[in-house]
């Protein structure tokens, strides 16, 4: 008998969704970076999606594993960028905003392909992708011009997007926990 395998989309979508809110609440201007962002960025932003990744894996799910598992290490790899050079790694020296900007480049033409994906998925997914490369893209032209005002308007469009992502996660959850869809998406 086959066992039934936990759909790990909500988990990921969580831990991706909150550490977005949080981090883009910061890029809105409302509070410092501080060690509950870097917390959330390693253990839920990163380690639960990684397993979430690893668990789509388990299902035959190429398209969640890919971006669970990416996602995850995005935000293990932001959190290492902010903190390497305060431990003495990379030379003890910070990564220049305008270089952070291709960082972040690359990561939205990442999540632009992976919107091409959501093609024919819900439209939730497609909105939670189309607002992630949108972000990731504000976010390399804020590094890049160094202005605050994209700043801002990145941080506000970010907390759109880590909000849809929770709301999906928690319309997977109840849908699967009531056995009927509670929220649309």
């Amino acid at each position: 008998m086959e066992q039934k395998l936990a759909n790990p989309a909500p988990l990921g979508l969580m831990g991706f969704g909150m550490t977005t809110v949080l981090l883009n609440i910061h890029n809105a201007g409302f509070f410092p970076v501080s060690a509950m962002i870097l917390a959330m960025g390693i253990f839920y932003g990163g380690i639960a999606q990684v397993i979430a990744g690893i668990m789509e894996f388990k299902k035959g799910n190429t398209f969640g594993t890919t971006a669970f598992t990416s996602y995850g290490l995005f935000w293990i790899t932001l959190v290492a960028l902010w903190i390497f050079p305060d431990l003495g790694a990379g030379k003890g020296a910070g990564t220049e905003e305008a270089f952070m900007g291709w960082y972040l480049l690359m990561w939205g033409i990442f999540t632009f392909f992976m919107w091409i994906g959501t093609f024919g998925k819900t439209f939730c997914l497609q909105f939670v992708f189309l607002t992630l490369w949108i972000l990731f893209f504000l976010l390399a032209l804020r590094d890049w011009t160094g202005s605050g005002l994209i700043g801002t308007i990145a941080g506000y469009e970010g907390i759109i997007c880590g909000l849809s992502a929770i709301y999906l996660a928690m319309a997977e959850v109840l849908e699967e926990a009531r056995g009927k869809k509670i929220l649309p998406f």
